[in-house]
């Protein structure tokens, strides 16, 4: 199924001097573009319709809107970025297109084809690409959808609202991707089997800020959490997956099942195999990350996610005792993947998988 876009530009965008005030340090999320795609679902009307690129504005909401009440709702993140040459790449939109697919199915939402996903964020990228910062600057891009019919019983919506908005950002880190410290949750779980873990809601988010509250009240950057039914093994961080690179040079990650099957994840793995790295799915305890980094078998640890790239972890804290990686500093494998994953998103480098779509 293809859609053609109702193009309709922004009768007063942002003035240049703004919006070149506003690309100076726009941090990350803060600052928006002047447009947006919007495609609406009626089950009633037969489907998708109504495709539009307007100007970036306020919804109407009816107080009863079903996503208010039962959170129906599933959002993606992913990034288009400048080349040299002055085109723009996206990087691996398919994939994107493919997991809000999977999510929406979970949620029992209506499923956006991937092709109208991928030309809404197309369509967006070129109507607003005067927006994108230089540097390692980039435009992040969030499709999302919700559900928007109005009433109060608890089944799933038979009205959608899909768009896509857009948001200029510098490096999710200041200062680069120093070494992050990083808090046990033992408390709090973020998903069990058969739940919402592999789905990219707002309600896992939601489900995770206390524990990330508390990592912040313990000095840390970012929280990771235990599985549910052990409490033993590691999951995924706050908003990013995990990777453990060991003395013999392979690394490992947690399985799938009940974490987000992370587009950075997948990519990761993929380029170190190329290298010929062995890479291991499996599952991995705080005890033997604890023991692993003690005994110097644990050379690194790091975070990855379409926001930070990847993020070295240089300090662990729990409750039972902190305890640091490798001196706390980066590692070599962390930042030789992470320069490889960014020059080929900057088209730098070739591109071996054929991840990368030139929007133009």
């Amino acid at each position: 199924m293809s859609m053609k876009f109702d193009i309709q530009p922004a009768s007063n965008p942002t003035p240049e001097k703004d919006r070149v005030a506003k690309l100076v340090d726009p941090g990350f999320g803060r600052v928006f573009t002047d447009h947006m795609a919007v495609v609406r679902y009626n089950q009633a009307k037969g489907g998708w319709y109504e495709a539009k690129i307007e100007a970036r504005a306020n919804f109407q909401l009816d107080p009863a809107g079903a996503v208010l009440h039962y959170a129906q709702e599933i959002f993606e993140g992913l990034k288009a970025y400048k080349r040299d040459d002055g085109g723009v790449n996206l990087f691996r939109p398919d994939a994107n297109a493919r997991r809000f697919k999977d999510s929406a199915d979970r949620m029992a939402m209506a499923q956006l084809p991937e092709d109208v996903f991928i030309e809404a964020v197309e369509q967006v990228v070129r109507i607003d690409r005067a927006w994108m910062p230089g540097g390692e600057g980039s435009l992040y891009l969030r499709p999302f959808m919700i559900a928007s019919e109005t009433f109060l019983g608890v089944k799933p919506s038979s009205e959608y609202i899909f768009a896509v908005i857009a948001s200029p950002v510098g490096s999710y880190f200041k200062g680069g991707p120093a070494p992050v410290s990083i808090w046990v949750s033992e408390n709090y779980t973020r998903a069990a089997i058969g739940g919402t873990g592999a789905v990219k809601c707002g309600g896992n988010y939601a489900a995770s800020l206390r524990a990330q509250a508390e990592a912040i009240q313990h000095g840390c950057d970012q929280v990771v959490f235990l599985d549910a039914v052990e409490r033993r093994y590691i999951e995924e961080l706050g908003g990013m997956n995990v990777f453990f690179v060991f003395d013999d040079g392979s690394l490992s990650t947690p399985p799938l099942g009940t974490i987000l099957p992370g587009i950075t994840r997948d990519s990761i793995i993929k380029l170190a195999r190329d290298a010929g790295k062995t890479v291991r799915e499996e599952s991995y305890s705080l005890d033997q990350w604890r023991k692993d980094a003690a005994s110097g078998r644990l050379k690194e640890a790091f975070a990855c996610g379409t926001a930070a790239v990847i993020s070295p972890i240089g300090k662990v804290r729990s409750v039972s005792g902190d305890f640091e990686i490798s001196g706390g500093a980066a590692g070599p494998v962390a930042m030789g993947l992470r320069k490889q994953l960014i020059d080929i998103q900057y088209g730098r480098t070739n591109d071996p998988h054929n991840w990368i779509r030139k929007v133009s």
